[in-house]
């Protein structure tokens, strides 16, 4: 694992230096990144139910039960406070309602954490975390905390390529993924994003946990936009319009992620904190059907990203397959009904559930170069089995404004101009029609 990790961490350098970014993610749009979404979800829903068998494997019945009962609990609380800025009618101070919007699912895992030590609850056998106690490492075959990684035959060193173009391919596309959803425009974000840095700091670490022989960590995908939803606020931003022939100022309410470094920080902080022995048995008191709660918590934020605007999350469309059409929104006079919009999100409910049955067999390895395909198969074939007006209402560029059928358009209308002659419209001078509008 080693060597596999440290050939994954100069790729990721090598990506960075390379600007990966502007010439891979410019060609992926949500429908790959909303099927990746999907599958981290599905992902977690797998985790928290397997935490769950191994709870009934090791507790009585009744003990069982209520890990259930905490799993589930720790989710819906979870959900519930995180909708707190959205009660009506408001109940507390509104700062107060930020509070537990921002920390919904550290406030629920504090409070079933602590619930089974109340009254009989405490009689209960419980499931918790296994930590180390002492600074060694956990394995104890380990006398050292860092891998002999040069003792490794040379046949062995560049047999391992394999896996690290693999975790490079996984890793830099979840990580793209995540960057993108957390910087999107909803968010207002003012500062431009740092991809290649990003990708540097995360080729490091990676080296780094090969070194110390542990499993790579990288950003989750329902982390980053978590981070960001806490951070929203509303500002005031002025706006010049032009009434009658004169410029007037107005003020309008924004929505605006508030940008900083210091929760950031203070996350990482608090991280190397609860790794030291002395607050580990902290952890240790952390039942498992908490974590499993924290598994279909974060599952389901990630099921409701929201990537533009303009755009409905992939949750959304699905609870539009089960409502009677009559019932459903009003769509743009070009789309011509809800039937090509269901097949597609039908197609995205079908591929990312035998790519998640592809990750549990031997194939597992491989299930990241089905997402890579996923993007040929979008730009190639779906634009002719679906309608243009169809795919630029459910689909759009992930990391730029507009959708693949916008640049055909800007394409095929380069292509009649310069068929037709030049244009001799100056810049910033309007086309006028027939009516004298422009």
């Amino acid at each position: 694992m080693a060597w596999s990790l440290l050939h994954a961490a100069w790729m990721h350098l090598l990506l960075a230096a390379l600007n990966a970014h502007d010439w891979t993610m410019r060609h992926v749009t949500t429908f790959t990144t909303e099927i990746f979404s999907l599958l981290n979800s599905l992902i977690y829903f797998h985790k928290a139910v397997q935490e769950l068998q191994r709870a009934q494997d090791d507790l009585s019945l009744a003990a069982f039960l209520y890990a259930v009962i905490g799993a589930i609990g720790t989710t819906l609380v979870a959900i519930f406070l995180s909708t707190a800025e959205r009660w009506r009618p408001p109940l507390f101070h509104r700062y107060v309602r930020i509070g537990l919007a921002e920390y919904a699912a550290a406030i629920s895992i504090i409070i079933f954490i602590g619930m089974p030590h109340v009254g009989e609850l405490a009689t209960l056998e419980r499931s918790t975390l296994h930590v180390s106690t002492s600074f060694r490492p956990s394995d104890p075959e380990r006398q050292v905390f860092f891998v002999r990684f040069w003792e490794l035959p040379v046949g062995w060193v560049f047999a391992a390529l394999v896996p690290g173009v693999i975790i490079t391919v996984l890793f830099f596309f979840d990580h793209e993924v995540s960057s993108i959803i957390c910087t999107g425009d909803r968010y207002g974000t003012k500062k431009p994003a740092g991809f290649a840095w990003d990708i540097v700091l995360l080729g490091i670490t990676t080296g780094l946990c090969g070194v110390l022989g542990i499993p790579p960590a990288n950003g989750l995908l329902p982390q980053a936009p978590l981070h960001s939803e806490s951070l929203m606020h509303t500002e005031k931003e002025e706006i010049l319009i032009s009434v009658d022939g004169e410029d007037k100022v107005e003020f309008r309410d924004v929505r605006r992620v508030y940008e900083q470094r210091w929760s950031a920080f203070l996350h990482a902080g608090a991280i190397l904190v609860f790794v030291s022995p002395p607050f580990q048995r902290v952890l240790g008191l952390t039942p498992t059907s908490v974590l499993a709660g924290l598994f279909m918590f974060m599952g389901e934020q990630s099921l409701s990203v929201k990537y533009a605007v303009c755009l409905r999350p992939i949750l959304y469309r699905f609870f539009y397959l089960l409502t009677p059409s009559a019932e459903l929104p009003a769509l743009p006079e070009d789309v011509q009904g809800y039937r090509g919009i269901h097949i597609y999100t039908i197609v995205q409910i079908v591929v990312t559930v035998v790519i998640f049955i592809v990750t549990l067999t031997k194939a597992a390895p491989a299930f990241p170069v089905l997402i890579i395909i996923l993007v040929p198969v979008r730009l190639l074939l779906m634009n002719r089995l679906w309608s243009r007006e169809t795919l630029r209402f459910v689909d759009a560029w992930a990391c730029r404004k507009g959708t693949p059928e916008d640049d055909k358009d800007l394409l095929a209308g380069g292509a009649v101009n310069e068929k037709d002659g030049p244009n001799t419209t100056m810049p910033g001078m309007a086309l006028q029609t027939t009516d004298g509008q422009a």
